[in-house]
Order: structure tokens, then C-alpha cells, then sequence
């Protein structure tokens, strides 16, 4: 019985500890505004000091938070100074929040860890992930457009590409001229696998000081991509949706019917032929609309849905999302489905534990790369189909070989699938060894596949499109890329003293295989093996496998010191080894960076002009890994198209192989070296932040091919001397301004100003005065369009400048060019005054490298009600129109060409003759290089969120409704559908056969419970 007693007094005892210790929780409740204008601060964090527990303000700034008594909350949110409040049992914190005294005081991403931006040294741009999930951009880096001095981004229309960024110009020939992206700590070639609203953070860093701590891959610039990670507090659910339709804009007019009909036969008598068609052209009318007929207002869809909360030991972050894309084109389609899971877990006091993953899958339906220059030059008098329903045939209308093709049937019996799936992210443990000692340890990477099967099938539409044989091609690419990183951060402050140093070492390997193969005869069959192999019994012809292995390691350290927030100084150092440079496999980069705070100088207390101004000054030297692979490496080619004999009786085909490089005697690191100088602050009681700064970035040593004679054998990929060629700068100037203001309870406003100035040049080429050329595309009669020479800009536009239009054959017998010009060909200028046209009067024609780009964001919110509008453009730019001249027989022309084109003496001198294909006429020249500069309306957007008391009612925090406009207008005087017009660093800006943008208009909606 005593026993009895004694268990159930301690049983008592317990439940009484237990009831006391649950007696002593409370619920602290609270509400957090803004200092100055009394505005509610919804996202606020609020952290019981000492823990990990707490949670965030919502849309209208309260909080509650479960605590013990004497618990201290802390309070925290960007731009505005931290506060820590003492709670009390049944009291109502009230907290108002004050602004930094600067932007400078807020916390930015750099690598390998963050900074307060008043300790920074180098050139770095936030923006933040709602500025680009409010876009309905399908990837992350379309939707930074305009949005950061000095990047400029290329886009383009077709559903799923990825856009080119340029950070401060082009410094390499044959490099990637892409950044380099860290996603959660993990580097990527590209982050195409994120969805738009998934990530918290975008960071870009342009100068060395900032980029040289990653060494070897940061010569293009560096993107830090933060993704969103799950808070303590209690579960939040968000769901994000937007539908709506994407719209050709500023599309190219082509000549009808009746026109074609009459320019035709003016070019067949300009060459002395029989005209092709009846001496009556208007009985053909307006005939055929081919853009109508094969473009289309193409609807797109985008859903996310994401749940993220957690406790003081686990954080969560789980997110789907759903894109559905129709190009512009019909048939063309893009499916994208993502996943992001984050988790943290805190076991112990010290330790924290985490992961990210991201899962990519995506499906597409591909046209044809040649339907655009099908569209431009189809023939308007050829029916999309016949009385009969069978497909308007050319050869029945005496249309000749140029465009024998109908655009309808071409995308008909076009029929690629392409597959991406990748599987991304990374592990990360991270240990307090001591009170500012950690340890990191962090192991990621990316398995990635893509697949593309290509199916011809037996078929006949017109003369020239039929195949009598079925065929089957298969392309599967895989990637097996991991990075394994150790980190060692000290942080320590002595008196005004304030000392950061890192230690780090870093392994990666970078795996890729390729295999392509082709087989004829092939039975059709939707699904199933088409994808992944061919079927049994058939017959592989052609067979190619190619596999790459790179493998890195470095090692890299940095120090950050400061001296009571006055004297900055930051300086970084990495050596990097990398197999494919073997056997001069280690190359060093380093930085330094210093900055003043100018007004923590006593001088500057009693001064009432600036609340935060800063110089900073930068040096330094980064690589880049991304040029032509293995240099040091003889290699060889098998391209059976080139290489390939046929034995035997029945006949077989046997690959054969070549050499297709030579390999000079070393091969140096293409590095950049940089200067950086900069001013940044505050002024007007914080309202309006700027930014201003000089850079000159020089590249050493750029590898790349110098082609030599053909005959030598050496024409594949990499075909000629691989060498370091060339030294590259890029110059030029800065200006970010901030203007934000709230102008009482209701109204805030903000106005985000940024100019780029970048000049571009070739500065020393091992070759002297020999030219690189380069820019084939769309350029008839193996011409090329642009060089790269010493003293000039990477890849401008090279050839003859036309002065006028011969009117009539005395003009043309008492020029230079007697013998190859006719009336109403160009007149070139004879450049060197020898007497004759050649290749000698070439010259330089343009610079497809803007020198000036620029962009303006603004932001409205009154009560309920949002607006924002972002404008961007580019000027002292130029594209090469190669749509025009590309021609091979009876294409048609543009409206614009055929109402201004030289038809007899006095009827033009700036538009050449209908016979604008001929090798004379189509040769590269400055009719064709016109201004690239443009100014758009990048985006507009209203929004409206709904009132608490009504959202209150169904248990729901917010739900805002949106419309949005993105590249509705846009202004430029290019005779295209855009002049944004990528390329390859030799071949920029020149539009051939260039998939379009579009104007996007969709509504959507945005709800969190």
C-alpha cells in the first residue's frame, strides 16, 4: 500500500511540474507599424531571444506568439532598424519600427555567406523575389530585364529558351559569355529549373571584389539565387495563379498577291528572263496571309501552390508549380512542372542541418527552325490548300526552287518532342564550433537528361516537301555534375576593430555524355519507344557518342575588416585547378577591396545633405572555364557526314575519322582583370538612395580558333589553332537611383531610375591586323557579316557602305563596279580610292555591343490598390536584317522593301532593285545594319487586395487580385518583328530566321491562408 502511495504521489508530482510549467505559458499579442508614417508592416520576423521559435506580422502587422514569462521578443525586417521588447503577462506590444538611417544598413548575399551592404566593397545588386514573381516571365533571369544597371538581358519568343545575360558587356570570343549561378550554395550553367516564386532572393555580382572568392567560373559575373525557406510559426499556405495570351507584336508586313506577282517578274526581266507569271499580277489578289495563317494568339497558364511554418527545431518549404505554354506558333507547346522542398532542422543548440531540392520536368512540342524564314519569304500566291484539300503546291505556280515550300505542311509534318528532367540541389550541416566560429560542410549538384526524338514519317504534301522513307533521330544528353564545399568563418570585433575571415575548400566534377543516331524505315508510334530507343530489328545508321569529364578543386580564403564603420576593407585570394587546363592545370585569383564611410566622420555630423554616402574603390582577377574544351588536347573528329566510306556488297556505310585541331605549345588561363570605383548614399532624409560607379574589366589571354585553309583538314568544331588570341575591354559607367516615399497611412510610392554606359573593344590580337570573321547566319554566297579586329569591338558588322542606287547603265559603265553591278544595284564606295570595288573598301558597319542600356521601375500603392510600371530599352546599338537578302530564287519581299525598292531611273536611291539576291547585292553592307536601339513598356500591373473585414469573415490572411500587360508597347525603328536579337559573341544582333517576342496579357491572383 506504502508503494502504492509512493507512485501515485510521483505521478501527482509530475502532472503538478507539468501543469505549472504549461500555467506559465502565455500568449503574447501584437502589432508592428511603421515609426514614421504609422503604416502596418506585414512579414515582420518575431523571435523569442535565445530560440528559434517565433513567427511573422501579418497583412495587417499583428502577431501572436506563445512565450514564457520574462521572455524577450526580438524584431526584425529589412530596411528598418532591429528592436528587442520585454513581454509581460496580458499586456498588448506595440511595436513601431524606425528606418535605417540607410538602404546601406540592410543585409546583402555575397559569396559564401552575407554582409551588411555599409560593409560591402564591391558591386552588388539585389532584387527581390516578389519583383520578379509579379511577372508573368516563364524564367527567372527574362523577368530581371531592366531591372539592374549593367545586365543586360536577350530574350527570346520561343516557349522554354532561356535568355542570354551579359554582366558588363562581352569579354570572351569562344567562351560562355553566361554567369556563373549559385543556387543555395549549389553552381549552375543555368537555372531554367526554378520557378519565379520560389525564390526570396536575386543578387548579382558584377566587379572582381565581389565575384573573385569563386574564382575560376566568375569572369561573366556571378548570380546568387536565395531560394524560400521555411519560418517558425504556424503553417502558411499560398497558392498563385495567372492566365491568359501571348500576341505577336510590330509584325512585318509582306507583299501580296498582286505585289509578289509584280516584283517577280520585274527580277526575272532584270535577268533577262521570261516573265514567270501573267502579264496581269492583280489577278492573284491579296492572296495568301502565311503569318496569319501559321501565327496565332497562343494562351499561357502558370500555377504555384506552396506550404511552408515550422517549429524552433524544424523549418519547412514545399512548393508545386504547373506552367502551360502555346508558342506562337501553331503546334509549338511547353509544359514545365517544378518542385522546391527546403527543411532545416535544429537538433541540438549548435548544429543546423538542412537540404534544398528542386525537381524539373518539362515536355515541348518543337517547330521546325526554319519556319520563320519560311514565313517571311513563302510565296503569297500559293492557296494553304487547294479545292481538293490537298496543300497548295509552288511547283504549280511556277515558283522555282527559292521558296518552294509551304509553310502549312511544313509544320504539319514536323514532328519533334523534347523532354528535360533534372533533379537539383543540395546538403548542408553547419556547426557553432565557438561563439563566432562555424563550420560549414556542403555537398550538391544536379542530375540532369534531356531527350529529343525527331520523326519523319512517309509522306507527300507538295514536290519539295515529301519523304518516301520514315525516319527516326534520337538525341539523349545526360549531366552528372556534384560541387562538395567546406567553409570555415570566423567572426570577431575588438573595440571598434570588426574582423570576418573564411577558409574554404572545394571539389567538383562536371560529367556529360551525348549520343545522336538516326534509323530509316521506322514505324510510327505515338508514345513509348520513340522516346527512349529504337525498336527491334531497326537498322541504326550513323551512330555518335560523346563524353566529356572535367574535374575541379581549389581552395580560397577572404578576410573582411572594418574599423568603426569608416575603413572598409575586403580581400579575397583562390587557386583553382582544373583538368581540362592540364598540364598548366592551377591558376590564382585574387581581389581587393577597400571603402570610406564618409559620414561617420565627425567633420560630417553637423551636415543635413547626406544620411549614408560611401566610396569604395575595387581590384582584382577572376577566370573563366567556360572556352573551348580540352585545348591542350589533340583531338579528332568522326562527323559521318564528312567522314564516311561505303564497302561491301550489299553496301554498308564505315565511319571514318580525322584530326581537327592543332595544339600550341601551352595554353595560359583566360582570366579578367577589373577595376571597379564607386559612390553610394542616401540623401533627403533617406528618401532617395543612389548608386554611381566607373569599371574597366580587361581580359588576358582570350581563347579561340583561329580558322586556317580547309585543306589542311582542320574544319571541325574546334577547327584551327586554339590559342590565347586576343585581349578584350569593357569600360564603362553605373547610375542606380531609389526615390521611395510614404506620403501618409495610404499612399507610398517609389520611382527606381538605372543606366548602363559599356564600350566594348578589342585592345591586342596575337594575329596583329588578321581578322577573325564570323556571322554566317543568314548570309548567302558564304559571306561572312562580321570581324574581330584590334581596335574595334568584339563581332561589328563588316562590309561594303552603300552610297546609292545606280539608276541607269552609263552610271554603272563610268564607275568602279563595271563589269559586276547593274541598275538598281548598290553603289559601294570605293573605301581606298584604288579605282575598283573589293574586298579592300570594306569597313566597319556597326556595333551589335549596346553602349547604352537602361531601365526605369516605378511602384504605386494607394489603400487597396497597386500599380506598378517597368520601362527598359537599349541605344547605340545595331542589327544586321539578313531576312532581306536571304533569298535563293523567288522569295518574297517585305511591304515596306516593295514600296520603296528601285523600279526604273528616279525611283529610288536608297532601295536596291528586286534582285537583291544576287551574290553583289546580298554581299554584307549597311543597307542591311540599321539601329538596334528601342524603348518598351516592359510591364504594367494593377492590383487589388481585398479589406480585412471581408477577408476575416472566410479565415483567408490575403487575396489580391492582379492584370498585367508585359512588352505591350514597344517603340524602335527597326523594320523586324524586335531588335532584341542574341547571337554568339561573333555573330550578335544578326536576325535571321529569329523566333519573335510577344506581348503577354493575363490576369491572375494571389491568395494566402
Amino acid at each position: 500500500m506504502k508503494r502504492i502511495f509512493t507512485i501515485s504521489g510521483f505521478i501527482l508530482l509530475c502532472f503538478f511540474f507539468v501543469n505549472s510549467a504549461f500555467a506559465q505559458n502565455f500568449t503574447v499579442k501584437g502589432k508592428v507599424t511603421d515609426a514614421s508614417t504609422g503604416e502596418v508592416l506585414p512579414g515582420v520576423s518575431v523571435i523569442i531571444k535565445g530560440t528559434n521559435n517565433g513567427t511573422q506580422t501579418d497583412v495587417n502587422g499583428a502577431f501572436a506568439l506563445s512565450v514564457t514569462p520574462n521572455s524577450t521578443l526580438q524584431i526584425s525586417f529589412v530596411g528598418y532598424t532591429s528592436q528587442e521588447v520585454a513581454v509581460s503577462h496580458g499586456a498588448l506590444v506595440a511595436v513601431k519600427l524606425v528606418p535605417t538611417n540607410s538602404e546601406l544598413q540592410q543585409v546583402v548575399v555575397v559569396g559564401y555567406g552575407t554582409q551588411r551592404k555599409i560593409d560591402n566593397t564591391g558591386a552588388v545588386a539585389t532584387v527581390k523575389g516578389a519583383d520578379l514573381s509579379n511577372q508573368p516571365s516563364t524564367n527567372p533571369l527574362s523577368a530581371l530585364e531592366g531591372k539592374v544597371a549593367g545586365v543586360e538581358i536577350i530574350n527570346s519568343g520561343q516557349p522554354g529558351a532561356s535568355p542570354t545575360i551579359n554582366i558588363r558587356g562581352v569579354g570572351t570570343v569562344s567562351g560562355g559569355t553566361n554567369p556563373l549561378y549559385v543556387v543555395d550554395g549549389v553552381w549552375y550553367d543555368d537555372i531554367s529549373f526554378l520557378n519565379n516564386q520560389d525564390i526570396e532572393t536575386l543578387t548579382v555580382l558584377k566587379d572582381a571584389s565581389s565575384t573573385a572568392i569563386y574564382g575560376i567560373r566568375a569572369a561573366n559575373g556571378v548570380v546568387i539565387v536565395t531560394t524560400k525557406h521555411g519560418k517558425s510559426g504556424k503553417p502558411v499556405i499560398s497558392y498563385n495563379d495567372y492566365f491568359g495570351w501571348q500576341k505577336v507584336t510590330n509584325q512585318v508586313k509582306m507583299a501580296n498577291g498582286t505585289e509578289y506577282a509584280t516584283a517577280i517578274n520585274e527580277l526575272y526581266a532584270d535577268n533577262n528572263i521570261t516573265p514567270a507569271f501573267s502579264s496581269n499580277p492583280s489577278m492573284y489578289g491579296t492572296g495568301t496571309n502565311w503569318y496569319s495563317q501559321i501565327l496565332r494568339t497562343a494562351p499561357v497558364s502558370n500555377n504555384q501552390i506552396s506550404i511552408s511554418g515550422g517549429s524552433d527545431i524544424d523549418r519547412y518549404n514545399v512548393s508545386v508549380g504547373y506552367l502551360d505554354q502555346d508558342g506562337i506558333v501553331k503546334t509549338n507547346n511547353y509544359q514545365k512542372y517544378t518542385v522546391h522542398v527546403s527543411n532545416e532542422y535544429t537538433p541540438i543548440k549548435n548544429l543546423k542541418i538542412g537540404f534544398t531540392a528542386n525537381v524539373l520536368s518539362s515536355n515541348s512540342r518543337d517547330v521546325n527552325p526554319s519556319i520563320f524564314h519560311q514565313l517571311y519569304t513563302a510565296a503569297p500566291i500559293v492557296p494553304v490548300f487547294q479545292a481538293d484539300g490537298k496543300y497548295g503546291d509552288p511547283a504549280d505556280y511556277n515558283i522555282g526552287g527559292g521558296a518552294n515550300y509551304n509553310p502549312e505542311a511544313t509544320i504539319d509534318f514536323y514532328n519533334q518532342h523534347s523532354k528535360n528532367k533534372e533533379l537539383s540541389g543540395g546538403a548542408y550541416a553547419e556547426y557553432t564550433i565557438a561563439k563566432g566560429l562555424v563550420f560549414k560542410e556542403s555537398f550538391g549538384g544536379e542530375l540532369a537528361q534531356a531527350e529529343v526524338r525527331n520523326y519523319t514519317p512517309i509522306y507527300f504534301a507538295t514536290g519539295g516537301q515529301q519523304s518516301t522513307t520514315s525516319s527516326l533521330d534520337l538525341n539523349h544528353t545526360e549531366n552528372r555534375n556534384w560541387i562538395w564545399e567546406n567553409t570555415l568563418t570566423y567572426n570577431k570585433k575588438v573595440g571598434k576593430n570588426s574582423f570576418t575571415g573564411l577558409l574554404g575548400y572545394s571539389a567538383q566534377e562536371y560529367k556529360t555524355s551525348y549520343s545522336t543516331a538516326t534509323a530509316d524505315s521506322v514505324a510510327y508510334a505515338k508514345t513509348g519507344n520513340l522516346h527512349t530507343s529504337f525498336p527491334n530489328g531497326a537498322q541504326i545508321l550513323y551512330p555518335q557518342l560523346n563524353q566529356s569529364l572535367y574535374t575541379f578543386l581549389s581552395q580560397f580564403a577572404r578576410l573582411n575588416y572594418s574599423y568603426d564603420d569608416k575603413y572598409l576593407l575586403n580581400a579575397s585570394i583562390r587557386r583553382d585547378g582544373a583538368s581540362e587546363f592540364y598540364p598548366n592545370s592551377y591558376g590564382y585569383f585574387y581581389s581587393a577591396g577597400a571603402g570610406w564611410v564618409v559620414t561617420n566622420e565627425a567633420f560630417m555630423k553637423d551636415q543635413h545633405v547626406f544620411n549614408m554616402l560611401k566610396l569604395r574603390a575595387s581590384i582584382g582577377t577572376v577566370g573563366n572555364a567556360a572556352v573551348p574544351h580540352s585545348v591542350n588536347v589533340l583531338t579528332v573528329t568522326n562527323d559521318p557526314t564528312q567522314y564516311t566510306a561505303i564497302y561491301g556488297n550489299p553496301q554498308y556505310p564505315v565511319n571514318g575519322e580525322s584530326i581537327n585541331t592543332v595544339v600550341p605549345p601551352s595554353t595560359k588561363w583566360e582570366q579578367a582583370t577589373s577595376t571597379d570605383f564607386g559612390i553610394e548614399g542616401t540623401i533627403l532624409n533617406n528618401h532617395l538612395t543612389f548608386d554611381a560607379e566607373y569599371y574597366n574589366r580587361l581580359t588576358n589571354n582570350a581563347i579561340f580558333a583561329v580558322p586556317i585553309l580547309a585543306s589542311t583538314g582542320l574544319n571541325g568544331p574546334n577547327g584551327g589553332l586554339v590559342a590565347n588570341q586576343a585581349d578584350i575591354r569593357n569600360r564603362g559607367f553605373e547610375f542606380s537611383i531609389t526615390w521611395q516615399q510614404h506620403i501618409n497611412n495610404d499612399i507610398f510610392y517609389s520611382i527606381s531610375p538605372n543606366l548602363g554606359i559599356n564600350s566594348n573593344v578589342v585592345t591586342k590580337v596575337l594575329s596583329g591586323n588578321n581578322p577573325l570573321y564570323g556571322g554566317s547566319n543568314g548570309i548567302t554566297n558564304g559571306a561572312l557579316a562580321t570581324r574581330t579586329v584590334e581596335g574595334q569591338p568584339i563581332g561589328e558588322f563588316y562590309g561594303y557602305k552603300v552610297i546609292g542606287i545606280f539608276q541607269n547603265a552609263a552610271q554603272v559603265a563610268a564607275s568602279t563596279a563595271k563589269g559586276t553591278a547593274k541598275p538598281g544595284d548598290f553603289i559601294y564606295q570605293d573605301t581606298n580610292g584604288d579605282g575598283q570595288i573589293s574586298s579592300t573598301d570594306r569597313v566597319d558597319l556597326g556595333n551589335p555591343n549596346a553602349k547604352y542600356g537602361y531601365g526605369l521601375n516605378t511602384y504605386l500603392k494607394v489603400k487597396n490598390f497597386d500599380l506598378t510600371l517597368d520601362f527598359q530599352g537599349r541605344a547605340d546599338v545595331s542589327v544586321y536584317n539578313s531576312n532581306l537578302a536571304y533569298r535563293f530564287g523567288n522569295e518574297n519581299f517585305t511591304q515596306d522593301f516593295y514600296d520603296h525598292r528601285w523600279h526604273g531611273a528616279g525611283t529610288s536611291n536608297t532601295y536596291p532593285s528586286v534582285n537583291l539576291g544576287s551574290t553583289y547585292d546580298s554581299a554584307p553592307n549597311s543597307f542591311y545594319v540599321t539601329s538596334g536601339a528601342y524603348f518598351r513598356v516592359r510591364n504594367i500591373q494593377l492590383g487589388y487586395t481585398l479589406p480585412q473585414d471581408i477577408l476575416k469573415r472566410v479565415g483567408v490572411q490575403s487575396i489580391r487580385f492582379f492584370a498585367n500587360a508585359q512588352n505591350a508597347i514597344n517603340i524602335f525603328g527597326y523594320k523586324g518583328f524586335s531588335p532584341e536579337v542574341g547571337g554568339g559573341p561573333t555573330s550578335e544582333g544578326i536576325d535571321a530566321n529569329v523566333y519573335p517576342l510577344y506581348a503577354t496579357y493575363n490576369f491572375g491572383v494571389n491568395v494566402t491562408f
